[in-house]
């Protein structure tokens, strides 16, 4: 197929040059951003606006930061929606309100445009090895249709509802993973205030009930105070503001989810807001006054 794919970020980039591993023709836009030159050799290509992208694309695919952003791309004159030819099968995988999932969806579909919403999970590591986790909203028809694409990206990939219905899994996934992290970071503070050997307590915790993907993968990093950017503080603060707004719209009270989301907020107040949000353990730190200094500047690598 030939895709059109905005958003060649974090996530982004990996999942452009899986699909074009795949044998598929994708076609992005310069925007002047560092990952372009691998998706160039890769076998990309970059054109210098969205229609020009559109131009022949049998799908498009975006993956961006935040609302306005898809937005920008999806429903401004020029977007997708506009430049885009009818029966198009685009596929927001960006992480946002439901309720502009909702609005492009039902923006597209007066023009002829089959939109699902489909945010991931997993991370950096599984948008590069492919296996991300896909959460989909929309009709029956068109998640079938893209079904092959997803594919590609994810090895769980499920319909959850109609539009808006995978951006709410994804809040839901968001506030399960804030929740692991910020009592990663606790226990690991505790442990080393205790002088056990923490290394060997989070290998035998991990093959107990208490293990945790978000163990695995980012037990170590933490550990190790290694706050490389995966997964950003700010993103994860934003994800969490969506869970927010979504619950009080469905009535819902979220106690844990309230106080991690405030945790979030204060580790991004301090400044920490571009690193990795295992940088959690920071706050957790200055708030036992364990290592306060360590917050102050925490380590990128």
């Amino acid at each position: 197929m030939r895709i059109a794919f905005f958003g060649l970020g974090v996530m982004g980039s990996p999942m452009a040059q899986n699909l074009l591993k795949a044998g598929h023709v994708v076609v992005g836009v310069r925007r002047g951003s560092r990952n372009e030159a691998a998706f160039e050799s890769a076998g990309g290509r970059l054109a210098e606006s969205i229609a020009a992208a559109l131009a022949g694309a049998e799908a498009a695919v975006s993956v961006l930061p935040d609302s306005p952003d898809v937005e920008s791309v999806a429903l401004a004159p020029g977007g997708i929606i506009e430049a885009g030819s009818p029966g198009l099968l685009y596929a927001d995988m960006s992480t946002i309100k439901p309720e502009t999932s909702r609005t492009v969806a039902a923006r597209a579909r007066e023009c002829g445009i089959r939109a699902v919403d489909a945010p991931v999970s997993g991370g950096e590591a599984a948008a590069v090895g492919g296996n991300l986790s896909i959460m989909v909203g929309g009709e029956a028809e068109d998640v079938e249709a893209f079904r092959p694409l997803f594919e590609v990206l994810g090895t769980t990939i499920s319909h959850v509802g109609p539009s808006g219905s995978g951006q709410t899994v994804k809040a839901a996934n968001q506030l399960i993973v804030a929740g692991h992290l910020q009592l990663l970071a606790e226990a690991i503070v505790f442990l080393e205030a205790t002088g056990v050997d923490v290394a060997e307590a989070l290998h035998v915790i991990s093959g107990g009930l208490a293990g945790s993907t978000v163990l695995e993968r980012r037990g170590a990093s933490m550990l190790a105070r290694s706050f490389v950017p995966g997964f950003r503080i700010d993103l994860h603060h934003k994800d969490l503001g969506i869970l927010d707004a979504a619950a009080r719209e469905a009535g819902v009270t979220l106690p844990l989810g309230s106080h991690v989301r405030q945790l979030m907020a204060a580790a991004r107040a301090t400044g920490a807001g571009g690193l990795d949000h295992t940088a959690l353990i920071g706050l957790a730190e200055a708030l036992s006054s364990a290592h306060p200094e360590l917050y102050e500047a925490p380590r990128r690598d």
